[in-house]
């Protein structure tokens, strides 16, 4: 199934009802959430707010206490298994040291797609090429993946969505760490794949970039407090729920609390 099969009319993104738990201490409770296809939509959020459970949820990497979970119409479980969804991970959740090459890591995103002796055919490594192109990565897809940039290395695990062709990319602070050359670059490819018909989840704190990059915002504090348009999100008193904020003066900064979470 290639992005132009993806099937039509069901919304990309579809959460009802979720609860997610570990042990005692609840990660998300009763969240609602519909994105539609085609949308950039940003998810806001205190560290333990839920945001990586959520994705982890999307990805059919938790199970929910109870509610349900559909991307595309579809179970997570079907969506993974049809190449529709790609996640794009924290640095600190990859091994750099492990010895892979960039080529590698991005044609991982090609092995659900190989046939079944698992050698990559002239379309897998033709993707691959295609995919290292959009990134700006072609001339160092022999380094190993841990000699890049921070910027780099997040290009190089959008370049294996690209390459797995999925029509659904959830990706978790894709601007941490990054430059403010390689954020523009990486900017303007996700709206170059919006504009080709992908949907993306972006988990980011950087709310002064929300607007130039989202079609819409979700606020997120282990419910959804807000969800629409950056501006309709983006209020004080929003923040002020969901970051313990309070409205700063004119010309001042607003004052911020963000409290280590577990999840």
């Amino acid at each position: 199934m290639t992005l132009q099969h993806v099937p039509a009319g069901a919304a990309a993104i579809a959460v009802s009802g979720l609860h997610v738990g570990y042990h005692d201490v609840v990660a998300l409770d009763g969240v609602d959430l519909t994105v539609e296809a085609r949308t950039i939509c940003g998810l806001i959020g205190v560290n333990g707010s839920g945001k990586s459970t959520l994705f982890k949820s999307l990805m059919g990497l938790v199970q929910p206490t109870r509610g349900s979970v559909r991307l595309f119409g579809l179970e997570p479980g079907q969506s993974r298994k049809l190449n529709l969804v790609t996640y794009v991970p924290q640095s600190e959740d990859v091994d750099w040291t492990f010895p892979v090459s960039v080529r590698d890591v991005v044609m991982m995103g090609r092995y659900g797609r190989l046939g079944p002796m698992r050698r990559a055919r002239r379309q897998d490594r033709e993707a691959v090429d295609h995919a290292l192109e959009r990134v700006g990565l072609a001339g160092l897809q022999h380094r190993q993946i841990g000699e890049l940039s921070g910027g780099q290395r997040k290009r190089a695990f959008v370049a294996r969505g690209i390459a797995q062709d999925a029509a659904l990319m959830l990706l978790d602070e894709p601007f941490a760490g990054v430059d403010k050359s390689s954020e523009a670059a990486l900017v303007a490819l996700f709206r170059e794949l919006r504009d080709e018909g992908r949907t993306m989840l972006v988990s980011t704190h950087d709310l002064a970039g929300i607007p130039q990059l989202c079609n819409e915002a979700v606020l997120l504090h282990r419910r959804v407090l807000a969800h629409g348009s950056p501006e309709s999100v983006l209020t004080n008193e929003n923040l002020a729920r969901a970051f313990g904020t309070m409205p700063a003066p004119a010309g001042t900064a607003a004052r911020k609390e963000t409290p280590d979470g577990l999840v």
